[in-house]
């Protein structure tokens, strides 16, 4: 028997869905198809391999920006939570590019790496990086005093402290940044690509945007989201696997 919580999360779906066909078909703007218009478009862009073409283009920025958003955002969180003189130092970078309108530095990145893949990777990374870099330090920050003094107690080096009792007491919330990042990175993909050069998804967009084919537009719009959601989603799923029995904290933006 589904669960209350499926229950819940398909009747949200349904009131949205609903929501969305009744203001199409009002219509609440010319530009504004139904649902199943969009649905219909989403069906025929699939069929005809245009939307998978789109996404081989469109994951390519989006992975490496992730991957390099990752690696170095974790380092440098721990590198952070661990010395106050490189908090004092970076801290504050990453709380303004947290909080700052970074759409406004794509042009500086266009002039200075063109408009391939490298700008691309970028915009993913200057989105994804701060959240992974502020919730890593903190989550080394708050590691429990007295599992470290514990640590030392039993003659434990610094490196042992750090590999054997704060990474692993900061796993959960590390992993939650690493998903928020994430988030962040699907919005710098699609951004990349509707500020630098249109290709992939973004290109569905643009494109169905200037002929006025608006079910194809918000259907490409639709599948990213579809995509987002479905990732992040897994990634929840792995998190409650790994870290089961753990008291996650989440670091919010």
């Amino acid at each position: 028997m589904p669960s209350r919580s499926f229950l819940l999360k398909m009747l949200s779906l349904a009131i949205v869905f609903g929501a969305w066909e009744i203001a199409g078909r009002v219509p609440v703007s010319y530009a504004f198809p139904t649902f199943l218009e969009s649905m219909r478009a989403l069906a025929l862009l699939a069929i005809d391999g245009t939307l998978f073409t789109a996404y081989a283009e469109t994951l390519r920025p989006l992975a490496l920006g992730v991957l390099i958003s990752a690696i170095l955002g974790i380092a440098l969180g721990l590198w952070i939570g661990l010395s106050a003189r490189f908090d004092w130092l970076f801290s504050p970078i990453f709380v303004v590019m947290q909080s700052a309108p970074l759409a406004a530095l794509i042009p500086l990145l266009v002039m200075a790496y063109g408009i391939g893949l490298t700008s691309k990777v970028f915009v993913v990374c200057i989105m994804a990086m701060p959240v992974i870099v502020l919730n890593t330090a903190s989550a080394v920050r708050n590691t429990p005093s007295s599992l470290t003094e514990m640590a030392r107690s039993f003659l434990g080096s610094r490196l042992d402290v750090i590999l054997k009792v704060i990474i692993p007491a900061a796993s959960p919330v590390i992993f939650s940044g690493l998903r928020l990042g994430i988030s962040a990175g699907f919005i710098g993909a699609i951004l990349s690509e509707l500020k630098i050069t249109p290709t992939g998804v973004g290109d569905i967009i643009t494109y169905s945007r200037s002929i006025a084919d608006y079910a194809s537009m918000y259907a490409a719009i639709f599948s990213i989201i579809l995509l987002a959601v479905l990732f992040l989603n897994l990634l929840e799923k792995l998190e409650l696997h790994l870290f089961r029995g753990n008291n996650r904290g989440y670091v919010t933006d």
